[in-house]
């Protein structure tokens, strides 16, 4: 039996794997960090190179 440590953050156009020691959780979901953890207040996107979550 293995042991997750990684998943998909919980924003669901968010591209990002967080490991889960470092989240953000909310609502029992893991989240990349505090802008997709708050549904991108003013547009602001997660600033990880590549992810367009904030479109």
């Amino acid at each position: 039996m293995s042991t997750v440590t990684q998943m998909k953050c919980a924003c669901e156009s968010c591209l990002c794997v967080v490991s889960l020691s470092d989240a953000v959780m909310k609502g029992d979901k893991p989240y990349c960090g505090d802008a997709c953890a708050n549904n991108h207040p003013g547009g602001q996107g997660c600033g990880h190179t590549g992810c367009t979550c904030d479109a």
